[in-house]
């Protein structure tokens, strides 16, 4: 019996997040060890030579695996038949520059991935945007994108959803793995929610648990907001190796069951639920039968839960309307 196979494209290969995200992916950590993996890098044509350092790298490795490796600066070479595209690589917010005009330069790039998307990827192509702004990027391209589903699309939030796991592992003195269910809401910026109310440590509600409902409502929450701008002042660059790892989080989440009971963080294109309009990229807690996803229905929202969703729901409709601009209409 022949193996399976996945074909999965990685923008920005040679960057930080890239290189972080390959060596995991090409050992069959992510897909099986029953599954073959062929990795289709992208880069600017000025970092092919340092990407083909990166492929020399895991040819040493000699992952089994590693079916193939192609490295190119031609998109459309990239996402040629690609069943998962990670789409990494963007222009990073860079001081002095307001969000509107990181959406313009991102808008060009992540319309032209789209369009090439919609022109050879697989029919059945799963879409996760990691470059900021991650949900308006994923946004632009899939309103371009018109032969993939728009549920195929996702923006990362995992990587807020593990930063609010550890801040609560922390304060409440258990391991991480003892805190379950801290949705993301919203935008993965600073107007993001991390709603506590409904996550658990060992079983018990977090409000229980950590009876400092100050620091809950307060300094949780601007940790996780803030977490990506003090990493970036403390190492002098921006999240690597934990976004990498939130990115491979997110697609195991994706294929395989979630466990019942409980529910993971990604943004996907709205259906509507919790007044969240319709085709908006919002974060919100989901669950999958390792096919296909749904937004967990029937979470109470409480007045304080309200007014943050509201405030990073507006957030993104101003980005969308920025995007609408962009795109002319």
């Amino acid at each position: 019996m022949s193996r399976k196979s996945v074909k999965v494209a990685i923008t920005g290969a040679a960057g930080q997040i890239g290189y972080a995200l390959l060596f995991r992916l090409a050992s069959g950590e992510v897909f099986g060890h029953e599954v073959d993996v062929h990795l289709q890098l992208l880069e600017l044509t000025q970092a092919l030579p340092a990407l083909e350092g990166v492929k020399m790298e895991l040819d040493d490795c000699a992952f089994p695996n590693l079916a193939s490796i192609t490295c190119t600066d031609d998109m459309r070479v990239a996402f040629k038949d690609a069943d998962w595209a990670l789409l990494v690589g963007s222009v990073p917010r860079k001081a002095g520059m307001e969000r509107k005009d990181l959406l313009n330069i991102n808008g060009g790039i992540f319309t032209k991935q789209g369009l090439a998307l919609d022109e050879v990827a697989s029919p059945d192509c799963k879409v996760l945007v990691v470059g900021n702004p991650c949900n308006t990027n994923a946004l632009i391209a899939k309103s371009v994108c018109k032969r993939l589903p728009a549920q195929n699309f996702f923006a990362m939030t995992m990587l807020d959803q593990n930063r609010a796991y550890s801040q609560i592992a922390e304060k409440a003195g258990v391991h991480s793995t003892a805190v379950k269910n801290v949705a993301i809401w919203g935008n993965h910026s600073a107007t993001q929610y991390p709603n506590f109310f409904d996550a658990t440590v060992n079983g018990k509600p977090v409000p229980e648990v950590i009876s400092d409902h100050e620091w809950l409502k307060g300094e949780f929450l601007s940790t996780v907001q803030q977490r990506g701008a003090a990493i970036i002042k403390a190492r002098g660059a921006s999240s690597a190796a934990s976004a990498a790892n939130a990115a491979l989080d997110t697609v195991k989440n994706l294929i395989k069951p979630t466990p019942a009971g409980e529910f993971f963080s990604v943004a996907v294109s709205s259906d509507g639920s919790y007044g969240v309009p319709e085709g908006l990229m919002f974060s919100f807690p989901i669950r999958t039968d390792g096919h296909n996803w749904e937004i967990v229905q029937g979470i109470e929202l409480n007045d304080f839960s309200r007014e943050k969703i509201g405030a990073t729901q507006q957030e993104l409709l101003e980005e969308q309307e920025a995007v609408s601009e962009l795109l002319g209409g």
